[in-house]
């Protein structure tokens, strides 16, 4: 059964049910999970707990591969990137989150969404909140890199906003020639375009992704779509 919202928006909602109805806290729970075909709370907290599609896909990609998340707002995107992330730290790979969009406090405020331990995290995983992220940064601050490791870009839209950096096209082919060169997984984060309608088409596709300037989509290898609770692979090159 798909939750219809993640469960830390769920959560909110308990909380302030319960504070408008002045429910305890459990019983405002427990209503929630009702609505969302659950007798009660623990076991949706079970179904959720239950394993990602991160965990899985990590499994599928080989060293040297660029995957492309694409998702509208609010649909799960960002998390998705900090699952991958997660599940190479738990198979004692390192770990590199370079994002334009948040602040590092940001991030990890995510990942105590998804009951990461930073203290746990922190020696295999990397965060990047500068306004400097783009190919030839990430570049440098993967030197020490090892094949295996997984990079997380948040996200691909932003890499040439600032006018001294290269194309979007020519940062992609920079960051897959590296990537192959040293055997690691960089994922991009990627908008879906404001044309997309979920309610002609249950999840986006390639066709969706929003490319403000050229990008040879024929460069990322897989790509995953998320959308209302669901997740798709596939893919492209």
């Amino acid at each position: 059964m798909k939750l219809s919202k993640p469960v830390h928006r769920l959560k909110d909602e308990a909380r302030r049910l319960s504070r408008d109805l002045r429910l305890p806290l459990h019983a405002a729970l427990d209503r929630i999970a009702a609505r969302e075909g659950f007798a009660r709370w623990s076991l949706l907290a079970a179904r959720a707990s239950q394993p990602e599609p991160a965990a899985g896909f990590l499994a599928g990609l080989q060293p040297g591969n660029l995957l492309l998340i694409g998702a509208r707002p609010g649909q799960g995107k960002t998390l998705m990137g900090l699952r991958l992330a997660i599940e190479a730290t738990r198979l004692g790979r390192r770990a590199f989150f370079f994002t334009l969009e948040y602040t590092e406090r940001e991030v990890r405020e995510r990942l105590d969404r998804l009951d990461a331990d930073w203290t746990t995290l922190a020696p295999l995983f990397e965060i990047d909140a500068s306004d400097a992220v783009s190919a030839g940064h990430v570049i440098d601050r993967l030197a020490t890199a090892a094949s295996g490791d997984v990079a997380v870009i948040d996200y691909l839209q932003l890499l040439d906003q600032r006018r001294a950096n290269p194309g979007l096209g020519e940062q992609v082919r920079m960051l897959r020639a590296f990537a192959r060169t040293r055997g690691l997984t960089i994922a991009f984060l990627s908008q879906i375009d404001r044309r997309y309608d979920p309610a002609a088409k249950d999840l986006p596709d390639l066709e969706d992704i929003r490319l403000p300037n050229p990008l040879d989509l024929g460069l990322f290898d897989k790509a995953c779509f998320l959308g209302n609770g669901q997740a798709r692979f596939l893919a492209v090159a």
